[in-house]
């Protein structure tokens, strides 16, 4: 079976990408290229990616030319892997999953995965790429117990059993898997993928099973590695764009690694796609990402010192933006932020304390609290009433919305919330109208923040002032991200503020691992991620139905065979979570600014989102090119 097919998007590839045929095409040579380098027609695969913007409505480029943007930490470098967004497989803006580094899949039962890459495609230093990189990733990175100690990824397991891989000629490997493995290709999609390949002919140098022991003992002095494994995986750094040395597949790469303030990224001249007119994507030469703090990136940005940004920029910084317009001749383009809630109150279902671990386990009051919030003065204060008032779930955008999922006991209704909270038997209040626990302390409830949204900590004194109505105290504590999420760990945090769930665009081929307690990561309930996580060693199994009926689904969807199973797994998903208001989401689609100057190709109106989307990279950066070339 094909892969469209399998994912019920017969001849998508073709139409999405608008590809031609590659033998009717005469390729270019881009300007300003290193002369020393081979023609094109030997940099490129023999089959290139060839995309016809017209058909999707964006011109052909020109090439050269530096792109500005600003990034609020070095370490935010690594952002040009996420938005240069070369992957073996991704998501187009139609969020239909088509390959792009690979020529093709091929899928059988759900469980046999078949991968081809393209003849005569190449590392950015030239080297081939093909079945060997994919090879010595499986076998001998993440196969090797020194340098993967936990074994195999989850998503490189099907029921707790990894595949059989085999390469089967120089450009084709094949997986199969005892049972369906549906999570393997969105895997590969992400913005920040497994990268189930490595450039071998590069790392083998730092390996024990190939390379020089005296060369590998000199190296890892270099970089006071005690063996070869912490050498090999400091040089093994595809995502954060660090190793300077380190060959990528990437559209721009770091060459010189001489700053931590100013990176300066170039362009890869073997970079597999080309538009219609035989041009080498990227069209853009350099990028340069230059470190700024973030709390000054939206004045910089509107004082014209960025050809492109949305990093370090919110709903709150438009009417600025919007200012600067006219002066720095930009324009401020408003996406669509694919989380499920802008704000989010979390209360946290495993916290240690009893008395809170009922309360917040009980729906009535999670009911309650959410009965009592007045969201659409959230959205008319905080947003000018652009965003959507209502719960934290999937947006219209996605093929999975159903209305009621967004208003069940969303609506303002103070009757109803001090209702449900005598019903809890919370009747008792002290001489200022709060309402007492049921061990004689106030209901008063400290919502922890990490500090870092101005516009959290005003939705939350709007809250406060609603929730006055039906007796409940609110206090906010501004924190530190690393510190609310211990004190998760610990279950001292009774209720925490964060954004909503970060996928509300999914379809049915996206695992839905946000919606169920399945990552140590989330807030809300730390310990049952962990549990799952760590399987059954640290945390807490979890003793509450609606998590016992979520992971049940969330492992369903992983052993899943068709696309009807998957869409009825999250249509019960999101049910519970629209009746069990487990995250208590304030306002939604809420708009992104993504001040454009002078670019080109860049989307007026789109979404904004990590996964899916990469933020800029489903859209296309490669394809961005500067007006003034």
């Amino acid at each position: 079976m094909t892969f469209w097919k399998s994912l019920g998007f017969a001849g998508v590839f073709a139409t999405s990408l608008g590809l031609m045929s590659a033998s009717a095409l005469e390729l270019k040579e881009t300007p300003g290229l290193d002369s020393s380098l081979p023609p094109v027609a030997e940099r490129v695969p023999s089959e290139p990616l060839i995309v016809d913007l017209t058909a999707s409505g964006r011109e052909i480029g020109k090439p050269g030319g530096t792109l500005s943007t600003l990034i609020g930490r070095s370490k935010d470098v690594r952002l040009i892997n996420v938005w240069g967004y070369a992957r073996l497989v991704g998501y187009n803006e139609k969020l239909e999953l088509v390959p792009d580094i690979l020529e093709g899949v091929e899928i059988e039962d759900g469980r046999i995965f078949t991968l081809k890459t393209r003849a005569g495609h190449k590392w950015s230093d030239g080297h081939p790429f093909g079945a060997e990189d994919l090879r010595y990733y499986f076998e001998d990175v993440a196969s090797n117990e020194s340098l993967t100690p936990v074994g195999l990824p989850p998503f490189l397991l099907a029921n707790g059993k990894p595949p059989k891989f085999e390469v089967l000629d120089e450009t084709t490997v094949r997986y199969t898997w005892d049972d369906p493995n549906p999570l393997f290709l969105p895997e590969l999609a992400k913005s920040r993928p497994p990268f189930i390949y490595r450039p071998a002919h590069y790392l083998k140098q730092f390996h024990e099973k190939y390379g020089d022991p005296d060369f590998i003992t000199e190296q890892a002095a270099k970089v006071k590695a005690r063996s070869w494994a912490p050498l090999h995986n400091k040089k093994d750094d595809l995502y954060n764009a660090r190793n300077v040395e380190l060959p990528s597949l990437q559209p721009w790469i770091r060459k010189a690694d001489d700053s931590d303030r100013r990176f300066k990224l170039h362009r890869n001249p073997y970079y597999h796609r080309v538009d219609k007119a035989g041009q080498q994507l990227p069209y853009i030469d350099q990028i340069i990402m230059t470190v700024a703090d973030g709390k000054l990136i939206p004045a910089k940005t509107q004082a014209g010192e960025t050809h492109l940004q949305a990093r370090n920029l919110s709903f709150a910084d438009i009417t600025v933006l919007k200012q600067g317009e006219a002066q720095q001749g930009y324009t401020t383009n408003l996406w669509l932020n694919t989380k499920g809630s802008e704000i989010s109150i979390l209360p946290n279902l495993t916290v240690k304390d009893p008395v809170w671990r009922e309360l917040n386990r009980d729906k009535r009051f999670r009911h309650a609290l959410s009965l009592g919030i007045d969201r659409q003065m959230v959205n008319r204060v905080l947003y000018f009433g652009l965003g959507r008032a209502g719960n934290d779930t999937v947006l219209s955008a996605s093929p999975l919305f159903m209305p009621e999922y967004v208003t069940k006991w969303a609506e303002y209704d103070p009757d109803k919330a001090n209702a449900l909270l005598d019903e809890l038997g919370l009747t008792e209040r002290r001489g200022d109208g709060v309402r007492m626990l049921p061990d004689g302390r106030p209901l008063e409830i400290i919502i922890e923040t990490a500090g870092e949204s101005q516009t959290q900590a005003d939705a939350l004194e709007l809250v406060a002032e609603t929730w006055k109505e039906i007796g409940i105290k609110l206090f906010v504590k501004p924190s530190q991200r690393d510190i609310l999420r211990e004190r998760a760990i610990t279950g001292d945090l009774v209720m925490s503020v964060w954004t909503g769930f970060e996928n509300g665009i999914p379809t049915s081929e996206m695992p839905p691992v946000d919606y169920a307690p399945v990552l140590g990561e989330r807030l809300n309930w730390f310990a049952w991620g962990d549990y799952y996580e760590t399987n059954g060693e640290g945390g807490e199994k979890p003793d509450w139905e609606p998590a016992i009926r979520l992971t049940e689904l969330y492992e369903a969807w992983l052993s899943s065979r068709s696309k009807k199973e998957r869409e009825d797994i999250w249509t019960e998903t999101l049910e519970i979570h629209a009746e069990e208001t487990i995250q208590i989401g304030l306002v939604s689609a809420v708009r992104q600014p993504v001040v454009v100057n002078g670019v080109k190709n860049v989307p007026t109106d789109t979404f904004y989102g990590w996964d899916p989307g990469a933020q800029f990279g489903v859209h296309r950066m490669d394809e961005f090119f500067l007006a003034d070339q």
